[in-house]
């Protein structure tokens, strides 16, 4: 008999009564019972944490900051009870302790009483950082306590950005002040260097002026130091001139009555007398016509340095914008020209307008030298002359005396002017040496303000200066400078179909192991008649093989049309799904064959180590070594990636290369069954009599 005839005598023994055929149904539905009930229980658990009580605690008192009032607390509340995430219960802090401690309420969230201050500080002087406090109890959820903390980062990243906010948005109004006070100051700048500019050609002019006002006063100086010594000579000869006239006057008054006498016995001294008083009159007359020749010139030189002054310190310390750093010295070069001019004038009114006396002082000069020219030639006939001479010499002698006396005037007052003239030419001479650092530094300032100006203009251009759109729009940024563009390829739209590939597989593997313990592995009259090896183990396959076809159209209609299971590649799955049964069937028919009572404990651990290394829930990286190493051995780690493949999406290589591979185990599993086969055809004492029985 063939193996399919075989296999339909198998599946006609659940035909029979309504309790085998009570039991077919339930191998057909176990795995549509295990895997839709499982994946239905979680397929789409994060769509409904809304259901989950979490205790929400708002003790936030509210702060100001820049003249505006922050709620941070209450903006937060009402974000969360806008999100729908979770089933948010407001209490105090002391019924969110308690109830997340008996497990009412699964964790809770709290914002302190200073969390709106803490925030308002980062745009202030001592930013501290604010702090939402989440407790939860594992002994309640663990999952649920994972699940928030994906959650409440989102929340506390919320938080951070609207703080981050003000602090930006003060720091960016900051620029825009800056940027319109350094422009002021660039004005500022152009105006002073404007000033400076004007102050440099001032000073230039100034150094110019006092150049030449050094020279005047030089002059000055030299012509009334010559004046002096002039005037000196003058005094000196005037006074031997009244003193020789005075000692004549004298003589002549006392020796009156003895003048003949006298004059008959002193003629060579009279004449020699008059001759040196002759030649004295000369010298001094000399000397005056110098002082009257001088007097005016010096007068003009002293007026000129001092109305130069004058102008130098009207335009630059009283009537300049800025008041030159030079004028306390320009003030008293100034109050010393103004002396010598005074000097000089008094001297030339001494001269030209003082009654006349130096005129008259001249006229009596020339008398005295013209009478003691002719007093020389006739002193030897003075006897005969006495009584004229006598009284030609007092009259003499009070002439001399007057000359004497104008003659100390003038050397004195020229002495003082002589004195101010060099007191004025070593002030002016201070005077052009700080004009010229004046100008120097001036130069300097002048380019520093020019720098200084370009300097600002630079800066202006470079500070930013916003507006307050494009102020928001920076702000914005900044306080979220890193946003996750998530791209997920071929993503699952929730977490059943996320884990449909791990599960799929898990519960048709659950059929076969159920389906054999009421198919036998291989047929006992096969086995009794010595059929071949090979149909013996096909007409032991071929049964739960058919099954397990049934058994993949119940799950998959259930799962895609009753739970909403989308599968990219449908048609391909399905196919692919019942290779795997095949497969399935093949690998627990062998162990069942094989170990006999002890092959259903070793399908139920082949399963296991199928379970834990497949990688169906955390990636087998994450698992321990010894996963990591039985994890390319085992047929199940291939039939999860093509899963994933066909019902999601990607690159079909893995589908292919999983299609190999269960071929290979169906193959090897088969060919093992067919020796297994071979050898139970051989009756033995164990069989007779085994160890073990389920």
């Amino acid at each position: 008999m063939r193996s399919p005839k075989l296999a339909a005598l198998e599946l006609r023994r659940f035909g029979r009564g309504k309790l085998p055929r009570a039991a077919l149904v339930a191998l057909l539905l176990l795995p549509l019972l295990y895997g839709a009930l499982y994946l239905w229980s979680f397929w789409d658990p994060y769509g409904r944490l809304d259901k989950i009580p979490v205790a929400l605690v708002n003790d936030d008192k509210g702060a100001s900051a820049a003249g505006q009032k922050i709620h941070a607390g209450d903006d937060i509340t009402k974000g969360l009870y806008d999100s729908d995430t979770f089933q948010w219960h407001e209490l105090s802090a002391a019924q969110a302790r308690a109830g997340v401690e008996d497990g009412t309420y699964y964790l809770s969230l709290t914002m302190p009483k200073d969390f709106s201050r803490r925030i308002a500080s980062s745009s202030g002087d001592s930013p501290e950082t604010g702090a939402l406090q989440v407790r939860t109890n594992d002994a309640n959820n663990y999952i649920v306590g994972q699940i928030s903390r994906t959650v409440f980062s989102e929340v506390r990243s919320a938080a951070s950005t609207h703080a981050s906010r003000s602090f930006l948005d003060k720091i960016f109004i900051s620029f825009s002040d800056i940027h319109d006070a350094t422009k002021k100051a660039a004005k500022g700048a152009d105006d002073l260097k404007g000033g400076i500019g004007k102050a440099k050609k001032g000073s230039k002019d100034l150094a110019d002026g006092l150049k030449d006002a050094k020279k005047g006063s030089g002059d000055l100086a030299s012509g009334l130091k010559k004046l002096d010594k002039g005037a000196g000579d003058l005094e000196t000869g005037s006074r031997q001139v009244a003193a020789g006239t005075q000692l004549l006057a004298d003589k002549v008054d006392g020796t009156a009555g003895q003048v003949l006498p006298f004059l008959k016995d002193n003629k060579k001294a009279i004449g020699d007398t008059a001759r040196f008083v002759a030649d004295s009159a000369a010298g001094v007359r000399h000397n005056l016509a110098t002082l009257v020749k001088l007097a005016p010139t010096a007068r003009e030189g002293a007026h000129a340095g001092s109305d130069i002054l004058d102008t130098i310190y009207e335009r630059r310390c009283e009537k300049a914008l800025i008041a030159d750093p030079a004028c306390p010295d320009l003030k008293k070069a100034r109050t010393a020209a103004a002396d010598v001019a005074t000097v000089s004038d008094d001297l030339n009114t001494l001269i030209q307008d003082e009654n006349g006396d130096l005129d008259t002082m001249d006229r009596h000069l020339a008398t005295l030298q013209k009478q003691s020219a002719a007093l020389a030639q006739r002193a030897p006939t003075l006897d005969k002359d006495v009584a004229d001479a006598v009284a030609q010499i007092d009259k003499l002698n009070k002439g001399a005396g007057e000359v004497a006396a104008g003659a100390k005037r003038l050397h004195t007052g020229l002495g003082t002017a002589s004195t101010g003239s060099t007191t004025l030419d070593s002030g002016v001479g201070r005077l052009k040496t700080g004009a010229q650092d004046l100008d120097g530094g001036m130069f300097k300032l002048a380019d520093g303000s020019g720098k200084l100006a370009g300097g600002l203009h630079d800066g202006v251009a470079q500070i930013p200066d916003y507006d307050k759109k494009d102020r928001d729009r920076r702000t914005e940024v900044m306080a979220d400078p890193v946003r996750l563009a998530s791209q997920s390829l071929h993503k699952a739209p929730n977490y059943g179909t996320g884990f449909a590939p791990y599960f799929i597989p898990l519960s048709l593997w659950v059929g076969a192991m159920v389906a054999y313990m009421l198919i036998a592995p291989l047929n006992r009259r096969a086995l009794a008649v010595g059929a071949s090896s090979w149909r013996v183990a096909l007409a032991g396959w071929l049964p739960v093989a058919a099954l397990g076809l049934l058994q993949v159209a119940a799950l998959m209609s259930v799962l895609h049309w009753a739970l909403g299971l989308q599968m990219l590649h449908a048609a391909g799955t399905i196919a692919f799904l019942c290779l795997v049964t095949a497969c399935f069937a093949a690998i627990v028919q062998w162990l069942n064959a094989r170990f006999g009572a002890a092959g259903r404990i070793l399908v139920l651990a082949f399963l296991m180590l199928q379970l834990t290394s497949a990688g169906g829930t955390y990636p087998v990286q994450t698992s321990p070594g010894f996963f990591n190493a039985i994890h390319p051995f085992l047929p199940m780690s291939y039939i999860v990636e093509a899963l994933r493949r066909l019902i999601s999406g990607g690159g079909l290589g893995p589908v292919w290369q999983a299609c190999a591979v269960l071929a290979a185990f169906t193959a090897g599993a088969l060919a093992l069954t067919a020796v297994t086969a071979r050898r139970k055809q051989v009756w033995t004492l164990d069989r007779l009599h085994p160890e073990l029985s389920l």
